[in-house]
């Protein structure tokens, strides 16, 4: 289960209009992730234990699944956005109860608006963005820059760093680079994903410990303004209908999914415990 999580945020850290922080939200493992990037010397050795098939799976995702990233966007868009729509629905309210972990107050309602209105803000500006030329875009330092996007949009959920890319017409040759494992590619852009990730990652994780309620919910409107980015529209085609179907399963999977979450259920366990004692 851990590669297939790792797996589908390494596919969005990729796919057009999706974020890998986004998934990470869904999975119930942003949270988990960024302290563990931000304390990343502190229990080294069981971290590693913890999320080594997540980043397995993550870099299958990246560098197995960048021929397929492009093959289904260019030929079944319309049809893949449905699926992702339905599978983000589908944990909303596990996302809600996890946001809602340490109590709940009105004011948390403001980040939420806040951040619902960013991602949405976005998604119009998303929707002017043709990819452009990358020609002679290729320098090692510009290559650093674009895997500090790529970190960027993997670190805070609700922003596609492909779209970023496409903005500044340099998410083509990304993605030619990846898929063709070109380390003149690889080995600059890791470097600046890696400064962008643990950079903010401590960042966030001081926020979650200081005001988990109100960067949780900030999070959460990120999260569901991002269905915004990729949201294909209404039709009644043949590809509209089987992306309804799509969305209708993809949402009762990811639902299914989320209700089975181990620390949840954890959680009532002791609880009944703790009533037969009493």
């Amino acid at each position: 289960m851990d590669f297939l999580k790792g797996l589908a945020m390494g596919i969005g850290a990729i796919a057009p209009g999706v974020s890998g922080g986004t998934l990470a939200v869904i999975f119930g493992l942003y949270e988990k992730i960024t302290d563990a990037i931000a304390n990343l010397f502190h229990e080294f050795g069981k971290k590693v234990k913890e999320f080594f098939f997540i980043g397995v799976g993550g870099v299958v995702g990246v560098l197995g699944f960048s021929h397929i990233i492009g093959y289904l966007f260019k030929n079944y868009e319309l049809e893949v956005k449905y699926l992702f729509i339905g599978l983000m629905v589908g944990t909303f309210p596990s996302l809600r109860k996890q946001a809602n972990k340490k109590g709940f107050q009105s004011y948390y309602l403001i980040p939420f608006t806040l951040t619902l209105i960013m991602a949405v803000l976005f998604a119009v500006l998303n929707n002017n963005v043709a990819e452009g030329s990358s020609i002679g875009r290729t320098s090692f330092l510009l290559f650093v820059l674009y895997g500090a996007v790529i970190g960027f949009g993997t670190i805070i959920p609700g922003i596609s760093a492909s779209f970023i890319l496409m903005y500044i017409g340099s998410y083509g040759v990304m993605i030619e680079g990846i898929s063709r494992l070109n380390l003149s590619v690889l080995i600059p852009a890791g470097i600046g994903f890696l400064i962008t990730v643990v950079g903010f990652a401590k960042l966030i994780n001081m926020l979650f410990e200081k005001a988990y309620g109100y960067t949780y919910y900030a999070v959460f409107g990120l999260t569901i303004g991002s269905i915004l980015s990729i949201f294909p529209g209404f039709g009644i085609s043949w590809s509209h209908w089987l992306g309804y179907g799509l969305l209708i399963g993809g949402f009762a999977l990811s639902y299914f999914l989320s209700s089975l979450d181990k620390t949840d259920h954890r959680q009532k366990i002791l609880k009944a415990e703790q009533k037969f004692k009493n």
